[in-house]
């Protein structure tokens, strides 16, 4: 679908059809035209006949649009959403997030549905501030939620209403010098080397596999599942490309790396082991080790290590400790890591983490006596 640009700001008309722009004057289909309306939300109009028409009424919605003073324009974006209900936001706003994958999209309705709609939906955008951001967050904390849950829940309601202070709604950020969720060391539980094996030898030849991975290279659950015997590139490094999407029931991008990215990781000689025999013993498909149980053409289901896990945790006949997450596997990882001086930075890089700040909270504790050791090698540095 071709469109035609005008005057910077003025917006585009197009004929949403197969004909290409050289033969709309003779194609049967209406014309549609898109730009942004005194609100700067982009809007399309359709059902012109003639390009003419279109051109025209471009031009009426510019002018009428640059005639209305930047002070008239902002206060009646004020009076519209400031006095619109969050709900009736949130539907909006979620219609332009075309940027977010399906598993992105999955978790943001998820938040929007069990935790800010129930806490805000009937409440009017304009009388948000910081009170009430840090009233939710102290009841969150007060009702016990999850960390990972309060930050997402957190992350989310900023990110809606930074669109809304964008728009004019609020002079301050409403979100400005609140205290985000602070991640708790102490809930980042961690299993011993011993509570490790335990753990792994409890499940099968997959759980084990999946074990090995992400606590020998630190990869995410879902990258486990998409392992693959030809991203062994060499006998001591693995190239982790993709996960598996369990929304989509395919093969995805990596989180936080575009379309192609990959990332190197470091790869134990067991885990080595450990990913031949099961080829040697299972086979592949393609390369993968891990499909689906039911269709080896879709990758492997989240479910069937849930299941084995939560098996696990509920025998009492493994010794995993109090408050331990499948996710502390993969903090094993970096605890490994870390507690053998490999510098923080690369076990950030190793762990896919966005930014060096995200490992730095997590696992800042796993870096024993660091300041410690610091002034001591400081005053031998002085003293000599």
């Amino acid at each position: 679908m071709a469109t035609v640009k005008l005057v910077r700001g003025m917006g585009t008309f197009f004929k949403d059809c197969e004909h290409p722009e050289a033969k709309w004057s003779r194609c049967p289909h209406p014309y549609t035209i898109r730009f942004r309306n005194a609100a700067g939300r982009q809007t399309e109009e359709g059902g012109f006949a003639e390009q003419t028409q279109a051109m025209t009424r471009l031009a009426e919605v510019y002018h009428a649009r640059k005639n209305v003073p930047a002070s008239r324009r902002k206060a009646e974006r004020i009076k519209k959403y400031g006095e619109m209900r969050f709900s009736q936001y949130v539907t909006e706003w979620q219609k332009a997030q075309r940027h977010l994958g399906p598993a992105s999209v999955r978790r943001v309705d998820s938040v929007l549905t069990t935790h800010l709609l129930p806490e805000f939906a009937s409440r009017r955008m304009g009388t948000f501030d910081h009170k009430v951001v840090e009233a939710y967050v102290q009841t969150m904390e007060r009702n016990d939620v999850g960390l990972a849950t309060q930050s997402g829940a957190f992350e989310n309601l900023k990110t809606i209403l930074l669109d809304a202070h964008r728009l004019g709604i609020y002079e301050d950020h409403p979100v400005e010098g609140v205290k985000p969720p602070q991640y708790d060391p102490e809930r980042a539980v961690i299993p011993s080397i011993s509570q490790l094996l335990a753990i792994r030898d409890a499940g099968d030849h997959r759980f084990r596999l999946v074990a090995d991975l992400m606590s020998g290279c630190g990869l995410r659950n879902g990258e486990a599942f998409a392992v693959n015997i030809d991203n062994i590139v060499a006998d001591d490094v693995y190239r982790v490309r993709e996960q598996a999407n369990q929304v989509t029931r395919s093969y995805a991008r990596l989180k936080h790396r575009e379309e192609g990215e990959y990332r190197d990781v470091p790869l134990p000689a067991s885990v080595k082991r450990s990913i031949e025999q099961y080829a040697e013993t299972y086979g592949t498909v393609d390369g993968y080790l891990l499909r689906s149980v039911k269709d080896s053409s879709k990758p492997f289901g989240w479910w069937t290590i849930d299941k084995q896990w939560r098996k696990i945790k509920g025998s009492g006949q493994v010794d995993v400790p109090e408050g331990m997450v499948l996710y502390g596997l993969r903090h094993f990882f970096a605890s490994n890591c870390l507690g053998n001086g490999i510098p923080i930075t690369d076990v950030a890089e190793w762990m896919g983490h966005r930014s060096l700040d995200v490992t730095f909270k997590i696992y800042r504790h796993l870096m024993p006596g660091s300041i410690s050791r610091a002034a001591q090698v400081l005053d031998l540095g002085m003293a000599a």
